[in-house]
């Protein structure tokens, strides 16, 4: 048996979304950690890949994604957003928002290269900036404080951390896991910044359909200058209640794009043929992306709502369908004990936010903070909040 070389990424174990859902299968616990619905997609969805399947569409699709699909992206990128893309040349579709960041990194990175990324972060980015030879340097958020309960983003961070070696600035917005989403002046930040910098922009907008309050995602492609330098990539699986599907896309202009299907052809060469026939069809005849801010704030809103009788203190989310919660009330202790207790000892799990940092361990990575994902079932979120109002004070460990 020949003896193994180094791992190539030494310090990755199993995620915590991962570990958090199968002890909370273990200790029968409900489930608000891992963000997946437990409702199914839209009816009219799935009889469209039904319908797809029949018609014929089941062998290999074209590698960059069947062109219904690709020009059907075109148009809601253009309706939503005001950009312009090239279906043939500038649209690809991958296999979920997880493919299209990977080959992304693995085509646009290199070695020497150094990433950033803005903590709290995605826990997909830095593994595989590591996987494509470069470095990810990270960049944390202002953390909540008692008289200012949201993080906040810093641009002269961002700024100050780029060097000749920087390659990408990594952006996620609606934000997972705070929640927050991007205003105008930070894209005249961004604009500035990336004015003085020849680096890309990796925007992960997964999240883009579920933004609350009546207010818009703003995407950096709305922008010409950012555009010309941005790498768009979204999902459907979080769009239609289907993450189990894996189809997404990624926007970029003709050369990058280009780049990246090199990739992409090795990596799973096309995606599911029904289930792009379907989508495509979903997005010409459905009101799906219209109806998810509202669908989704009644959630948010009923999950706020009921945490008012509980100890547990929320945090505002302005997007995504995840929500923070100051934990101080169950004792001192980092947050991914506090995680544990509360999945064995009340029977409700959740995320801790230090996931989302470099060093989890590390107190200074640790603010007190779990998320809850409220993209279930009125019955799930009222069975859990049931649960939650019985901690008084503190938790048992």
């Amino acid at each position: 048996m020949p003896k193994l070389l180094p791992s190539k990424l030494p310090h990755v174990g199993t995620t915590i979304f991962t570990e958090m859902s199968a002890l909370a299968q273990q200790c029968q616990a409900i489930n608000l950690g891992q963000g997946f619905p437990d409702y199914p997609p839209p009816d009219a969805l799935i009889q469209a890949v039904s319908d797809a399947m029949r018609q014929g569409h089941n062998q290999y699709a074209p590698m960059a994604g069947m062109p219904v699909l690709r020009e059907a992206i075109a148009s809601k990128v253009q309706t939503q957003h005001g950009q312009i893309y090239e279906s043939r040349s500038e649209i690809t579709v991958t296999a979920g928002a997880t493919e299209a960041l990977m080959s992304s990194f693995l085509a646009l990175a290199h070695p020497g290269n150094e990433i950033l990324l803005i903590d709290p972060a995605y826990d997909l980015y830095a593994p595989s900036i590591r996987l494509a030879g470069a470095r990810a340097v990270r960049i944390p958020m202002q953390a909540p404080e008692t008289n200012r309960p949201v993080f906040r983003l810093d641009w002269n961070r961002v700024e100050n951390a780029i060097t000749s070696k920087t390659r990408m600035l990594v952006l996620n917005f609606p934000h997972n896991p705070t929640g927050l989403t991007l205003k105008p002046e930070d894209l005249d930040a961004l604009e500035t910044i990336l004015s003085k910098h020849p680096i890309l922009l990796l925007s992960d907008e997964a999240y883009e359909h579920i933004v609350f309050d009546g207010q818009s995602h703003l995407s950096p492609v709305t922008r010409p200058s950012l555009a010309d330098r941005t790498i768009l990539i979204s999902s459907f699986g979080k769009t239609f209640h289907a993450t189990g599907w894996k189809v997404g896309y990624c926007c970029a202009p003709a050369d990058i794009t280009a780049e990246i299907r090199k990739v992409h052809q090795f990596t799973v060469f096309s995606v599911s043929t029904p289930m792009q026939a379907g989508i495509a069809r979903h997005l010409r005849e459905s009101d799906t992306l219209s109806e998810l801010p509202g669908f989704y704030q009644k959630k948010r809103d009923r999950l706020v709502s009921g945490l008012q009788e509980t100890v547990l203190r929320p945090l505002h989310s302005e997007g995504t369908f995840f929500l923070l919660v100051d934990t101080q009330a169950l004792g001192p202790g980092l947050e991914k004990e506090l995680a544990v207790r509360l999945t064995r000892d009340v029977g409700v799990a959740s995320i801790p936010v230090s996931a989302f940092y470099a060093e989890p361990g590390n107190p200074k990575s640790n603010h007190g903070l779990l998320r809850l994902c409220f993209a279930k079932l009125d019955a799930t979120l009222d069975q859990a909040l049931e649960r939650l109002r019985s901690i008084h004070s503190g938790l048992a460990g």
